[in-house]
């Protein structure tokens, strides 16, 4: 069976020039049950390139995650120079407002 290029589209832009793409992921209830909370991520060009570190082989959305898996997955991307991330949430009565 083929490895999954989890890069495809990443590479597509990459070849057009373009050189910071940030990848993003969501978690929560949404404005029945709760805030959302989402993420953006900018890995390096070399790493969208094929040259992921170990430490990140098997990352998937954070759903389809242990818990262990995410919070040893947050670790490390909160804690390299070379990521770019940031981070927000919005609770319920502000997407009962503006919707989701």
């Amino acid at each position: 069976m083929a490895a999954v290029s989890r890069f495809k589209f990443e590479r597509e832009l990459l070849a057009t020039g373009v050189r910071r793409i940030a990848g993003i992921d969501e978690a929560g209830r949404g404005p029945l049950a709760g805030p959302v909370v989402a993420a953006a991520v900018i890995f390096p060009v070399e790493w969208i390139e094929g040259k992921l570190p170990r430490a990140l082989h098997g990352l998937n959305d954070s759903k389809q995650l242990t818990e262990s898996a995410r919070e040893e997955y947050f670790g490390f991307l909160t804690t390299r120079s070379e990521i770019s991330f940031a981070m927000g949430a919005v609770d319920h009565e502000t997407i009962d407002c503006i919707d989701i």
